[in-house]
This record gives structure tokens, sequence and C-alpha cells, in this order.
């Protein structure tokens, strides 16, 4: 056991090759890097598994890994955030990671649990569709670059979305989870 995972073994990320410990959460990741490549035409190369995001709240520091960003000629488009249960609890917090991860406001957030799937324009917050199927594929999400402004974060709402992101990402964490790594 580590943390409050259940380590089955070891596995290789899809992605990588990287050698993981095989946990019921990570073979959801694995499905979901398979998905994106297999169905939804993506390279492997676009996307980027468990990127650090220094979040701050005031004094208090942590970095948290952000299951998938997907990068498109060189600009964060897509933000996936995986978590088991209910994908409403993660909305927020995803539409946060979208406002921090870039310089400027990523286009589409998604969350899932594996099963299931909200898609979000991370601008608006608007639900843009529901499913594994509704994630966008490449090309559909080259569109909504090409259609998105990109327009940059103001530096006030970066600290207010990074105070959001850490409320639900780091207060809100189970104590033993070794995702989250509270900085001094």
């Amino acid at each position: 056991m580590s943390g409050h995972h259940l380590i089955l073994g070891k596995l290789t990320d899809f992605l990588t090759g990287e050698v993981l410990d095989d946990t019921l959460d990570e073979r959801y990741r694995q499905k979901i890097a398979r998905w994106l490549v297999e169905q939804k035409a993506y390279h492997p190369g676009e996307i980027e598994p468990r990127q650090d995001l220094l979040l701050q709240a005031d004094q208090r520091r942590a970095v948290i890994k952000i299951d998938f960003v997907v990068r498109l000629a060189g600009r964060v488009g897509m933000v996936i955030r995986f978590g088991p249960g209910s994908l409403v609890s993660r909305e927020r917090p995803a539409l946060a990671v979208s406002r921090l991860v870039a310089a400027y406001q990523v286009p589409i957030a998604v969350v899932t649990n594996g099963e299931d799937a909200e898609i979000l324009a991370a601008g608006s917050g608007k639900i843009l569709g529901h499913g594994l199927d509704a994630i966008p594929s490449r090309p559909k999400l080259v569109d909504a670059m090409q259609a998105h402004s990109f327009e940059p974060i103001a530096p006030q709402r970066a600290v207010m979305e990074a105070r959001v992101a850490y409320c639900y990402e780091v207060d809100g964490a189970c104590p033993c989870d070794d995702t989250v790594c509270r900085l001094p």
C-alpha cells in the first residue's frame, strides 16, 4: 500500500513508457490515454501526463498533478482531470486549473471518472458535452483552438483561481493522498 491506493503491481505508462504503480486509478488513467490516442487521433507526444502545477494560497503552497495536458502547436488546448466518483464536484477545480496551467485561458477542460466525462468550455464553465465520446478529437480541438482568443489571465484572477484550486485539491485532499505535495 502507498498512500490510500492499493498497489496491484507495476504497469508501463502508455504515453511515456515509464514504469508506474498499478492502481485502480492508474488503470483508468491509462484507459483515458489510450482512448485519446486510439479513438481521438492525438499523437502521444501531444499529451503530457502528470504535469506538476504549483498552487499558492497566501503563504500556503503545494504541487498537484494535472492528469493530462494536451498541447497542440505549442499551446495548451485541453486539460483533463481524472478522479473517481462524481464529476460535478470536479468541475470548478478543473476550471481553476485551466486558468493556471498556462498564462492564458485554456479552451477546454474535461473532468472524468474513466467511465463518464463532462467537457467544459473552460472560459465560461458551460458544459459542452457528456461522456467519453464527447471528448474532442484532435481535429475538433484544432477547430476549437482556432476559434479561441487565448486571453491572458489577469494576475489577480490567477491568485483567486489558485485559492480555489488549493481549497479543492489540497485542503480537500485525503491526508494520505501521496499525489499532493504540500510545500513548507
